[in-house]
């Protein structure tokens, strides 16, 4: 059984700074009732949820579910690091699409704290080791951030094979700042012009501290259901989830050693291609785009995986204007993960919310004159890649 699954509801709380935000719970449980809202549907319609975070203990979901009902439904705790709020997005689909359920909700949410991401687990095998032996491989380890150091190493990879200048990384911060500035839930609202980012301190060359996404707190939701539940409901005229894929990790992550290939260029690229072909649309049907900028680097290597532009054309892409209002494709227009924020179980929620608001004609400021298609691509070292698209039935 594959029948068609709707997004009948999203929501979405303001992010914010480590130490400035509610309890984990507070905010899941105020995103998920944002979506519930939206849906126009109660709680005790839902049949299962699926609760997407990163760094907290076991049962966080049911934490969070809790506060909005005690129902006794399934509630799925999902963890698959910066791809987790897509990936509980994933879950969800999957139960509508299989017929297991007529209407469910994926909530991701993350409280993170101050400084850049490290490790939690001393006393076991990390899980991107393969990853990091890349990067030792071919680049050595510095005392910087390491996810900087992989993706600035990637950067400077692609730079190299494509005299790419240090300015066009920065270009995409000053876009993201651009967009973000006319999104109320962002983080960051000031919009920065190209010295500035350029003369922001170095984290790893050529990333300054404006071209890495900032530690956020923050809260996402979806409400999803089938076309029978739908139309007793009296919905029409919603959101679909067209097409949907995730990957993981190939062969070619790792052999033969390439720090691009390393941070997930082939599953982002094969992800996509999946998606284009269950979906029967190519790129050039897409209107808008929400991808995954953790470092500017991944947004201009993402132009490529996602077919946005040619292999070795993403300046040209860049310079030209190509990835924002007026251009081929409108790229994270809520800012992304370097404006709007990324609390990691939130971000794929965060993205899908923005995307169904943006067909829907209700992104406000930020509207996409005449979206139709949407694309959304949320990556997680480790790895894992979920790419989707949406469309407006």
């Amino acid at each position: 059984m594959n029948r068609r699954v709707n997004v009948l509801g999203v929501g979405m709380i303001p992010f914010a700074k480590p130490g400035a935000s509610d309890e984990y719970d507070v905010m899941g449980a105020n995103a998920a009732r944002a979506a519930l809202e939206d849906a126009g549907i109660a709680y005790d319609e839902v049949e299962q949820a699926y609760a997407g975070y990163v760094f907290g203990e076991s049962a966080c979901g049911q934490a969070v579910m809790y506060r909005i009902g005690l129902t006794g439904i399934p509630v799925y705790n999902v963890n698959n690091n910066c791809s987790t709020g897509s990936t509980a997005l994933m879950l969800a689909r999957q139960a509508i699409e299989g017929g297991i359920a007529e209407c469910v909700i994926a909530v991701g949410f993350e409280k993170m704290e101050k400084g850049a991401i490290g490790s939690h687990f001393s006393d076991r095998l990390n899980p991107v080791m393969r990853h990091m032996k890349v990067m030792n491989d071919l680049q050595g380890f510095t005392a910087a951030p390491g996810a900087a150091q992989m993706f600035g190493g990637a950067a400077r990879e692609y730079a190299k094979a494509n005299d790419t200048k240090p300015e066009t990384f920065a270009r995409i911060s000053v876009k993201a700042r651009k967009h973000a500035a006319k999104n109320p839930y962002a983080i960051f609202t000031d919009e920065l012009s190209l010295d500035e980012v350029m003369a922001s301190p170095e984290v790893f060359e050529p990333l300054t501290r404006y071209q890495c996404c900032p530690p956020t707190c923050g809260a996402a939701a979806a409400v999803l259901c089938s076309d029978e539940f739908a139309k007793k409901h009296g919905k029409g005229d919603l959101v679909q989830i067209a097409a949907q894929a995730m990957t993981t990790d190939f062969g070619s992550s790792f052999e033969p050693q390439s720090m691009i290939k390393m941070v997930g260029f082939d599953m982002a690229q094969a992800a996509a291609q999946q998606v284009y072909e269950k979906a029967g649309v190519g790129p050039e049907d897409v209107d808008v785009v929400e991808l995954h900028d953790c470092f500017t680097a991944n947004e201009l290597l993402t132009y490529e995986a996602l077919g946005l532009c040619k292999a070795g054309e993403a300046e040209k892409f860049i310079v030209e204007g190509d990835n924002t209002y007026g251009g081929k494709y409108v790229t994270n227009p809520s800012g992304g993960l370097l404006s709007k924020g990324h609390p990691l179980g939130a971000t794929g929620l965060a993205q899908c919310a923005e995307l169904v608001w943006q067909l829907r004609g209700e992104a406000e400021q930020r509207q996409v004159e005449g979206a139709r298609v949407a694309l959304q691509h949320n990556l997680g070292l480790g790895g894992a890649c979920v790419v989707t698209m949406y469309r407006k039935n």
